[in-house]
């Protein structure tokens, strides 16, 4: 029974320091990128800023989710810090992803839109690129959580096991 108990705690820990990573690695991950969400109409767009920096990044993205799509109905359109529309985006699908160039440091926006007169709930995103860094901390402790899932199988499976043999 010990051999388990200890089996059990490492198996615990590790689920816990994965889920701790991720935590962290999502906040490495999303820093410098401000997110919003709201109801737009055709009269009542969402406006999300974010201030870039041409030193630290050369290129953004935006994320936008639309929960009743439609198509066609919604557009995402970014602004730069003169208020010239550098990229427009007629949304196709529910959940769509942009890259644009970054050419001057300042606050840039995303706009989403609708053509649509009814109420529709979304969600939008803007900011810099993340490193291949800062993504595979995620990875590493998606890992780690699996590892300690494993773990607790092969514990409970063991623990089965050794309890037959001594009925």
């Amino acid at each position: 029974m010990q051999k388990t108990g200890i089996g059990l705690v490492i198996s615990g820990a590790l689920i816990v320091i994965g889920l701790m990573l991720l935590v962290v690695g999502n906040q490495f991950i999303l820093e410098g990128v401000s997110q919003g969400s709201g109801t737009i109409t055709s009269t009542q767009p969402l406006t999300i800023e974010s201030d870039f920096d041409i030193e630290e990044t050369s290129i953004g993205v935006i994320a936008v989710q639309v929960m009743q799509f439609k198509g066609n109905t919604f557009s995402a359109k970014v602004f730069d810090p003169t208020d010239i529309e550098i990229i427009t985006t007629i949304l196709q699908e529910e959940t769509t992803e942009e890259h644009f160039e970054i050419r001057e440091s300042g606050t840039y926006k995303l706009v989403i839109d609708s053509n649509e007169s009814e109420e529709v709930q979304v969600f939008g995103a803007i900011g810099p690129i993340p490193d291949a860094g800062k993504k595979s901390l995620g990875f590493i402790s998606m890992y780690i959580v699996v590892a300690g899932m494993i773990g607790l199988v092969a514990v409970g499976i063991y623990g089965i096991k050794k309890r037959k043999r001594s009925v």
